[in-house]
């Protein structure tokens, strides 16, 4: 199980990086999505900088700390719970997988550095 949950931590990691990247260069299907779920293109860079965070902060949570790779996991876990509500809210439900599966990693990430951070 720890093999899977570190490979999921990596996996959040990347995919993290990857959309943050998406949201700083304003992808179109960034501005799309967004604007779907009322969210103005101003706060993406806010956004990104978020996940953006959160992926380095798991990073440096398997690396060294692993208390600040739980903060983060956390962190990026309360982001996405407000992402999927976000869609709920806007009733925007073909694409509500996306959001739903990011929440899943961070929680398999949060999980596993919680795990690291306990043993150590």
């Amino acid at each position: 199980m720890t093999t899977v949950l570190f490979v999921a931590t990596l996996l959040c990691v990347v995919a993290n990086a990857s959309m943050a990247v998406a949201d700083y260069a304003k992808a179109g299907f960034v501005l799309r999505n967004s604007a779907e779920v009322n969210l103005p293109p101003s706060t993406l860079p806010w956004l990104a900088t978020l996940k953006l965070a959160g992926a380095v902060g798991l990073v440096v949570g398997l690396a060294a700390l692993p208390w600040l790779g739980v903060a983060a996991g956390v962190g990026l876990v309360l982001f996405f719970v407000g992402a999927v509500v976000a869609h709920v809210r806007a009733r925007v439900f073909y694409n509500i997988a996306f959001p739903g599966g990011y929440l899943l990693l961070a929680v398999a990430a949060a999980a596993h550095l919680l795990d690291r951070a306990a043993g150590a």
